[in-house]
């Protein structure tokens, strides 16, 4: 079972991905609806992937995966940044943040599962 954690405070899009997970096997979905939340949920769940949106609530995207990647309990769980702002720049500038992969929104369900694949992969490799 892969454990996600979708860090959206977006109810829409939360309900979007979480009903094509649900049609899958082998993913077991847990949401956060802003950047704290997210951060203690990962330490307390320790999820496979985060997906994680860069516009939140409280403590936006960036600064949430700044604190996960410093963190030695969290820091080798991937982060996948998902957002509607695909401006230019802003791939490297999640990478730059810690991010180890960037899709965006809307989410292109298929894509997206095989960025989970390749982060996942990466960091089997790593180990």
């Amino acid at each position: 079972m892969t454990k996600i954690l979708y860090v959206e405070d977006n109810d829409d899009n939360v309900y979007m991905l979480r009903m094509q997970f649900e049609l899958l096997d082998g993913f077991e979905l847990s949401v956060a609806e802003d950047g704290a939340i997210g951060c203690e949920k990962a330490a307390a769940e320790m999820p496979d992937v985060i997906l994680m949106d860069l516009d939140l609530p409280v403590v936006d995207g960036w600064e949430a995966t700044r604190r996960l990647k410093s963190s030695q309990a969290t820091r080798h769980i991937p982060i996948i940044a998902l957002t509607a702002h695909a401006m230019s720049g802003s791939r490297e500038k999640a990478l730059a943040t810690g991010c180890d992969e960037f899709d965006t929104k809307p989410v292109e369900f298929d894509r997206l599962l095989k960025k989970i694949a390749l982060v996942l992969a990466n960091k089997a490799g790593r180990r």
